[in-house]
């Protein structure tokens, strides 16, 4: 994220905060961060606020700005601090977890509003274009995120560094909202929610399973010719594999917990690469084995807060197709091409590996913050020059981004954009020189020494529940023909062209097509409608002169009608599809 405009965020967080004080002096506090899009702060207000005063806090806040501050840092003591925040329940909270932690409290004085705040900060308040944000929504969020606290009034707001810019997001906003993937898979029957079973956990219909099949197949038939074996490993585990793994202490908050009949403490697992360690683990290993390559796709399961939980985006049962490519050192540079090359081919069959559509992030550490990782410095350093070298070679627009690696090793993340112009990050490839060594996995090289292999972990579409949710909206439901649900939607004019309409779908099974029969106890074009609302590719319509000569008259739901074909040509127009 560009700095400045992260500053001017988290600074009108603060302004907002400023102005809704003037609004309600007995309001409560909460937090404001900056995000991805702008700010948003959250109160505890003693009155009641609605969407039309929007307009009305943002003139106070533009007020604000023109007056003018230049927001100062000060370091304070925990006394200090809560003498400061006496009347704010919710700093005093968080003022004690940071004192706790024995770390440093400091606030920020901006203006006559000061807030416990570690920054950063504009520098003064004419850095801030009064015309490049707006408050856009108001909306409910139990304070730290846990259902069990108190419901806490969210004001949101987007900033962007020019007016220009700000329009054009919001032009972005309007066109998502038409293609915003739960109103898209409710409509095309693709996946539900049930409250028996749970938020976060997606219900997978019929044909939203025939959706996440295609992309499984797709990948797994690009793959396989590198030599990808499938593997299987079961949901739980000892919590003993993520303490030897590194990930209990990192991410023991996000674990479900599973309590069986002995006193073992068991795991539904986060991730699935210390399960496929144990496979490699095995058995003794050669230098003439390596490189061995593993791939599944199984669901993994973290515990989001109710909060963040958005459709499929966010959700706590994860389907990941998942790779491990455990290698010596000098097959590094070979695995990552092989890899690369699956990512290639599987985002050109969706129309998006274009110059103009991607880069590539090189994702490594922050350096002020080594304590987030493992591994030694010596270690990363000749990691993160690896995958840059790999990423130059290849001729990609990539940068270097601090601070996005994976806490055991850095990554090429492939960022894509969508048909609206949003980025997402969707396939990666990371480089992992530290967890061999935390199991201690080992082949036996050349000299018949000991060494560690490296792992390589890959997924090309990572989570398949967020990886649909972006293409449902990148296509608005409208997928290219392989990754349809329904192909071919089959329509007989009259019940007397149900028999040779019978013949063209067993003719359509022998190909692998998938077709969707529409019988003639509805009107054609209320049929016909049908199959446009449901964004089929192809629809196929059957009378008596289609059966008299052997063909059907194809429509296509991208090019318009095509007229009458005979099977035969219609394959011939798909299989480059």
């Amino acid at each position: 994220m560009n700095t400045d405009i992260h500053k001017a965020r988290h600074s009108l967080a603060h302004v907002l905060a400023t102005a809704v004080l003037q609004y309600d002096p007995q309001a409560k506090l909460a937090i404001g961060p900056a995000t991805d899009t702008g700010f948003y702060y959250d109160f505890e207000l003693s009155k009641k606020i609605t969407d039309e005063e929007l307009p009305q806090l943002e003139d106070t806040m533009r007020e604000i700005l023109k007056k003018g501050f230049t927001p100062e840092c000060k370091t304070v003591t925990y006394e200090e601090a809560k003498a400061l925040f006496k009347d704010q329940p919710y700093k005093l909270e968080l003022i004690e977890s940071i004192n706790a932690d024995g770390e440093k409290i400091t606030v920020y004085t901006l203006g006559e509003f000061v807030d416990l705040c570690e920054g950063p900060h504009v520098k003064e308040s004419n850095d801030i274009d009064p015309q490049a944000f707006k408050l856009t929504s108001i909306a409910g969020a139990y304070w730290r995120g846990d259902e069990n606290n108190q419901m806490l009034t969210r004001i949101y707001g987007l900033a962007f560094s020019t007016k220009k810019e700000l329009k054009t997001y919001i032009q972005q906003l309007k066109e998502a909202k038409k293609r915003d993937h739960r109103k898209l898979g409710k409509e095309l029957d693709l996946f539900t929610f049930s409250p028996l079973v749970g938020s976060g956990l997606p219900l997978w219909t019929p044909k939203g399973t025939i959706l996440r099949n295609a992309v499984i197949d797709k990948i797994f038939s690009l793959q396989k010719k590198f030599g990808y074996q499938p593997v299987t490993i079961p949901h739980i585990t000892k919590k003993d594999l993520y303490v030897t793994s590194g990930h209990w202490e990192k991410f023991g908050d996000e674990l479900f917990k599973v309590q069986g009949q002995s006193d073992t403490q068991f795991v539904m697992k986060p991730m699935n690469c210390p399960h496929h360690t144990q496979i490699y683990a095995s058995k003794p290993r050669s230098y003439k084995d390596l490189p061995i390559r593993y791939t599944e796709t199984t669901m993994v399961y973290r515990d989001e807060k109710p909060g963040e939980l958005l459709g499929l985006s966010r959700v706590r049962s994860i389907s990941q197709d998942d790779g491990h490519v455990f290698c010596r050192p000098d097959q590094i540079e070979e695995e990552f091409a092989k890899i690369i090359q699956v990512i290639k081919e599987f985002y050109t069959a969706l129309g998006m590996f274009k110059e103009d559509l991607y880069w590539v992030s090189v994702s490594v550490r922050d350096p002020e913050t080594p304590e987030k990782y493992i591994g030694d410095t010596a270690t990363w350093d000749k990691a993160e020059a690896t995958l840059e070298a790999i990423a130059k070679k290849e001729g990609f627009p990539y940068k270097v981004v601090e601070g996005e690696a994976a806490f055991y090793g850095p990554k090429i993340d492939f960022m894509f954009k969508d048909a609206i112009g949003r980025e997402w990050q969707l396939a990666t490839a990371q480089l992992d020189l530290n967890m061999p060594e935390r199991f201690n996995l080992e082949y036996t090289n050349k000299n018949g020494k000991k060494e560690h292999p490296v792992i390589i972990h890959r997924a090309i579409a990572g989570s398949l529940e967020r990886f649909l949710s972006v293409m449902i909206e990148h296509f608005a439901g409208a997928f290219p023909f392989w990754m349809s649900p329904v192909q071919v939607a089959i329509i007989p004019i009259a019940e007397e062209h149900t028999e040779y309409a019978e013949a063209v779908m067993e003719e359509l099974t022998k190909k692998g097509i998938r077709y969707e029969f529409l019988p003639s106890t509805d009107a054609l074009g209320k049929r016909i409608r049908e199959t446009h609302a449901l964004k089929v590719p192809y629809t196929f319509v059957i009378g008596s002169t289609e059966r008299e000569n052997s063909t059907v008259t194809v429509e296509s739901r991208d090019e318009g009608k095509l007229g009458e074909l005979s099977l035969e040509e219609f394959y011939k127009k798909i299989e480059y599809k």
